[in-house]
């Protein structure tokens, strides 16, 4: 499975230029870096924003994992999920992997599109898959939104096809998405970073504790200030290409900290603050979840203009 250090572009939805600042901001940030930049087609409309929660997850370089991406926060809300078939077919990414759930054939590759769907069996959602190298991290929500089979058939099936172990944590019940990246992102090896659960919901950072150290070394994020800024949990949602790392700052007095901490965190990477988020933030994302990176034949130097 391709790691976030081993990528090297990124694609954005067009709707983000809705929220001019940050999309000005990104584009610039990833620019100097010389990480190639292109726009995922047919997502123009101003609800087609976010751009991890939908996009197939690559395994290799010329293999991707597509789910069905239909969750329960979207139901009579389609404007906000493209023809992802459409986008597959336009990018041309090379083999898709997706699941039946057949027992004669439980994974089928698509290679012609205009005959493909997405089975709608299995929902999953960009957004509840966090890598850790030969790990995944998902939260909970899983079991919500697959009621219909039981627990351990469905971690079974997602573990023996795609070589990973999952590693299941409790969901946030204040964030509706049932998203981990905003929770717990991986270090590198055995360590993984905590979102600053520590001050804002010591019952839950037990829970996650339980969960993640059986596996994990956990570190855990934390602010020194007079009143902790109700969008804090952003900063866990950065973006990771190559050895960047892309933190979203929130005009918030916790901006410095964040920045400091992931740093120390990653020391071998180059953190950089994007500036304007707060929209984002306040809408439910930040910068991991409007973007989608890979590892690809691109030029370093990005030629593409919004």
């Amino acid at each position: 499975m391709i790691q976030d250090y081993q990528t090297n572009m990124v694609y954005l939805a067009h709707g983000l230029s809705h929220y001019v600042p940050v999309c000005r901001n990104l584009l610039e940030a990833l620019r100097r870096e010389q990480i190639h930049v292109e726009f995922i087609p047919y997502t123009s409309s101003y609800k087609q924003v976010w751009a991890r929660d939908y996009m197939p997850t690559q395994l290799e370089k010329t293999l991707f994992f597509l789910y069905q991406y239909w969750p329960d926060y979207l139901l009579g809300y389609d404007g906000y999920i493209p023809n992802v078939l459409k986008i597959i077919k336009h990018l041309d990414l090379g083999r898709i992997l997706t699941m039946t759930l057949s027992k004669d054939q439980p994974m089928v590759i698509i290679d012609n599109l205009h005959h493909g769907r997405i089975p709608k069996e299995l929902i999953l959602d960009g957004g509840n898959f966090v890598k850790c190298g030969d790990k995944v991290i998902m939260t909970d929500k899983i079991f919500q939104e697959n009621n219909w089979i039981e627990r351990k058939e469905l971690l079974s099936i997602l573990e023996n096809y795609l070589q990973i172990q999952i590693v299941i944590i409790p969901w946030d019940r204040y964030e509706i998405f049932g998203h981990a990246d905003g929770m717990v992102r991986w270090i590198d090896g055995n360590r993984v970073l905590l979102n600053n659960y520590v001050q804002t919901d010591p019952c839950l950072r037990k829970r996650l504790l339980e969960a993640l150290s059986p596996h994990f070394v956990v570190e855990e994020l934390e602010y020194n200030v007079p009143r902790l800024s109700k969008l804090s949990w952003a900063y866990l949602n950065f973006l990771r290409v190559k050895k960047c790392i892309f933190v979203p700052s929130l005009h918030a007095k916790e901006d410095e900290q964040a920045l400091e901490q992931i740093q120390q965190h990653y020391p071998g990477c180059k953190v950089l603050q994007v500036q304007g988020c707060e929209e984002l933030a306040r809408d439910g994302g930040a910068l991991h979840c409007v973007t989608w990176n890979v590892l690809a034949d691109a030029p370093e130097w990005p030629k593409e203009e919004l």
